[in-house]
């Protein structure tokens, strides 16, 4: 299995090399083409997704049938419709990759079976999604708490990643805006 998911886990748990490779047991690893759909409205979401390389977006489709990019995750980011893996009921969202990527994948009975086997999982998944509640937490405030420049100027200079590698009309969906609105902030910005 990767090296990178180990250093990842090693950011967060001590394990040695015989606890990774049982760990490891629990995973697969699967190839996407860009654009291409790993979960789709109606679906029950029954696997979560950790990025070895490429981009993924979650997103849903609003009542104008317009796309609504709720969440990206690039490498070493985690992504899947919660609610609908945990409670195993159908999901709102889409997951698709903006980029060919290459990603591992668990799913739910096998998570349920690592945590028990793997006490020290039930330990990563905790600070995981202890740091993505705080990540939302801090979208919430800044779309509620600051104007539509301020937004782009903040995702700008927090993750210049994402500008330069996601394509400009699905930063706009992310930040709400039409890609016509993004194209004038940007001009401004660069003026």
């Amino acid at each position: 299995m990767s090296s990178i998911f180990r250093a990842h886990l090693d950011k967060f748990i001590d394990i040695n090399d015989d606890e990774f490779k049982e760990i490891a047991k629990y995973f697969s690893i699967i190839k996407v083409k860009k654009k291409e759909n790993i979960l789709l409205p109606r679906q029950v979401c029954k696997r979560s997704y950790f990025v070895l390389n490429g981009c993924l977006r979650k997103f849903f489709i609003t009542d104008k049938g317009t796309e609504q990019t709720t969440e990206f995750a690039i490498e070493n980011w985690w992504m899947t419709d919660l609610i609908s893996f945990e409670h195993r009921k159908s999901t709102d969202f889409c997951i698709q990759a903006v980029e060919p990527s290459e990603i591992l994948v668990i799913d739910n009975d096998s998570y349920d079976k690592l945590l028990e086997q793997a006490p020290k999982m039930e330990r990563y998944f905790r600070f995981i999604y202890q740091r993505a509640f705080a990540a939302y937490q801090m979208r919430i405030k800044y779309l509620y708490g600051h104007s539509s420049e301020e937004l782009y100027y903040h995702f700008n200079s927090w993750f210049p990643e994402f500008v330069q590698r996601i394509p400009q009309y699905l930063i706009a969906s992310y930040l709400g805006f039409t890609p016509e609105y993004l194209s004038e902030i940007r001009a401004k910005y660069r003026s």
